[in-house]
């Protein structure tokens, strides 16, 4: 039932602060929707220092940000202020070009702020791809506990919840955690599903998996997800995406010449800025080496 194992590589992005990178990989480049998948932290940073993502540009997908512990505060292109914190989901619709920065505000800083939680990207379907940004902030979402098992539902449909967040595809992403001794059926849909362990040790089919892997599973088969310690760990997945896409940077699009376009925007400044910020990343200096998903 597991077609595919994937251990994430390790990316240090200074300060001590890490993230595992999930998706994309050499062995596979999504899972539905999802094309981009890391895991920040768990980490303290030191006193006075924090988290410090600098305004940067998307097209063509969706980011989602989703915290297990600590806090970052969005801001965007739109004008959009926005603290999150964990079981809260923040969807921001890239569309056409939308710029952001993520950073621990000012206040949380003298401590040592902890932080801990996931950043996806899931790619829009081709007539989504150039629609105009928007960004939601979602809070209280769905919840369902039962004899140890504890499910959120982050987006689509899971266990008869539905999550208040509107996408553009059938989308699965729900949170799970599970009591030493208990045991979940994840259901034979989506065609395409995926699991990312965050806490703990799961068992499935009699083999062991801990932190920071990832399992794809085989379409249509129904999966029982075990553990004997307790574990925490995302189901996401859904349908596939509508034809190949190109990825570079920030930037996804079924469109090679839209994401040189999209590079050649960000350098020459024709992307809007976000209020209140004057820093930004610039563009790397190679040349858009576009990579196709299948």
């Amino acid at each position: 039932m597991t077609a595919l194992h994937i251990v994430p590589r390790i990316r240090e992005l200074g300060d001590g602060f890490q993230v595992r990178r999930a998706l994309p990989s050499a062995q596979r480049r999504s899972v539905g929707p999802f094309v981009f998948f890391d895991q920040m932290g768990p980490v303290r940073l030191e006193p006075g220092h924090g988290l410090d993502v600098r305004p940067h540009p998307h097209i063509g997908l969706a980011t989602v940000t989703y915290l297990f512990e600590g806090e970052i505060l969005h801001r965007d292109s739109l004008g959009s202020v926005q603290p999150i914190r964990p079981g809260e989901v923040n969807w921001m619709t890239a569309g056409r070009g939308i710029v952001h920065s993520e950073r621990t505000a000012p206040e949380l800083r003298a401590a040592g702020p902890r932080l801990s939680g996931l950043q996806v990207w899931v790619g829009l379907p081709r007539e989504d791809e150039e629609t105009e940004p928007e960004f939601a902030h979602h809070e209280g979402l769905p919840v369902m506990e039962d004899n140890g098992v504890t499910v959120r539902c982050i987006l689509g449909d899971v266990l008869g919840m539905s999550s208040p967040v509107a996408t553009r595809s059938p989308t699965l992403y729900a949170d799970i955690s599970l009591t030493a001794g208990r045991r979940i059926a994840l259901p034979s849909e989506p065609d395409e599903r995926a699991i990312y362990i965050v806490e703990g040790i799961v068992e499935i089919a009699g083999r062991t998996y801990g932190v920071g892997e990832m399992l794809v599973f085989e379409t249509g088969v129904e999966v029982l997800v075990a553990s004997h310690t307790g574990a925490r760990f995302m189901a996401f997945g859904g349908a596939p995406l509508d034809g190949p896409r190109f990825v570079w940077w920030n930037f996804v699009s079924s469109r090679e010449d839209r994401i040189r376009q999209a590079a050649e925007d960000w350098r020459t400044g024709r992307f809007p800025a976000v209020p209140g910020e004057t820093e930004f990343i610039p563009l790397p200096d190679k040349a858009p080496g576009v990579v196709s998903y299948p």
